[in-house]
């Protein structure tokens, strides 16, 4: 799995997305996997900052006032001082998939003691099909070595597309405050060899610092809302990206895998910090898992954006009275979906979108 190809999978057919606040050194240990492809580094903050980018690297990298400017009023949706930020790279690529890092997310080893390329294992992930209306108890049953079990729908077997792919971390787990501050040195040392499919009708908490996505499929769902500065809520971005995208997956007839690849989370965030951003989440969730629980998109929705602004409009009529938060958030929802047709124009995203977008 660690081997580099020697033609990259996909070299042009794929975008990674970094949001960032700082200089990217880390790149230099991704350079093995990463230089063939071409970036889309999001700068988060002070727009007069200068990141620095290690040589050699193909990139373009958008500051505030790059996204105002392009993006106008509409730029209201994207949010500042936030790492869901970085759904702006998303909009503005033109490729067909998305893989998106975090900074502080470095090259994991896998058991034997060899660099896991994760982009590689996303990739693999991505061009082979899932299994959402049965579970397989072999988990992936596309991967060598594995196959559907005895008792599996043959009608079944062939699949269907996969979506997105949510990859893991080693080192840091991907804990709330609370979980933080009770465990504040548990470490995830436990690497478990498997990919699955998240059954049709189950929700799961997406994290955005290791995953990829079909953007030509699922693109517009893949917005990570309204966060940090002005907001009353962070770190739920891409938890309600993952839900809003399970939700529309399950209902166009797609696929979400979880599992492999594994990156190395190299530092842990401030748990009193992330109280601060998160405890209205923690206190909201429990109203949001039955809503989306629940949501029900009607036959006519049969694209993606025709779903999210069905989900938007629910979001309101439903969790408007639950804090005038979601009201704005709903409306936002709206403004991100007409910002990306104006920016991706094909109308249908099922569309091709031709390939090598650059600023």
């Amino acid at each position: 799995m660690a081997t580099v190809s020697p033609t990259p999978l996909l070299k042009d057919e794929l975008d990674i997305v970094i949001p960032t606040i700082r200089n990217l050194d880390f790149l230099e240990m991704w350079r093995p996997f990463f230089q063939p492809y071409h970036l889309i580094i999001v700068q988060d903050g002070d727009p007069t900052k200068t990141i620095k980018v290690p040589e050699g690297f193909d990139y373009e990298l958008y500051n505030r006032n790059d996204i105002n400017r392009i993006l106008g009023p509409k730029a209201s949706c994207i949010s500042f001082k936030d790492s869901a930020c970085r759904c702006f790279g998303y909009m503005v690529s033109k490729k067909k998939y998305i893989y998106t890092i975090d900074d502080d997310c470095f090259v994991a080893k896998d058991p034997s003691g060899k660099d896991i390329n994760a982009l590689e294992q996303h990739i693999q992930n991505l061009l082979s099909p899932s299994t959402p209306f049965f579970f397989n108890t072999l988990y992936d049953p596309y991967r060598s070595g594995a196959d559907f079990v005895r008792g599996y729908p043959f009608s079944l077997r062939e699949g269907v597309t996969t979506a997105v792919s949510h990859g893991l971390w080693l080192n840091i787990p991907d804990y709330d405050a609370p979980t933080q501050l009770v465990k504040p040195l548990e470490r995830n040392t436990r690497y478990v060899d498997a990919i699955m499919t998240i059954p049709k009708g189950t929700l799961f908490p997406m994290c955005g610092m290791n995953l990829a996505f079909n953007r030509e499929l699922i693109g517009p769902a893949m917005y990570f809302g309204l966060m940090g500065d002005g907001q009353p809520i962070g770190r739920y971005d891409d938890m309600w990206a993952g839900w809003c995208t399970k939700v529309i997956c399950d209902h166009l007839g797609w696929g979400v895998k979880t599992g492999l690849p594994y990156i190395w989370h190299s530092k842990a965030s401030n748990p009193f910090v992330n109280l601060k951003k998160e405890y209205k989440g923690i206190y909201w969730q429990e109203e949001l898992i039955p809503f989306f629980q629940s949501v029900a998109l009607p036959k006519d929705c049969t694209t993606v954006q025709k779903c999210y602004i069905e989900i938007s409009k629910q979001v309101k009529a439903k969790l408007g009275k639950v804090d005038d938060y979601f009201n704005k958030l709903a409306d936002a929802m709206v403004t991100w979906i007409e910002a990306w047709d104006e920016l991706n124009p094909s109308g249908d995203i099922s569309a091709k979108i031709p390939n090598g977008a650059s600023k």
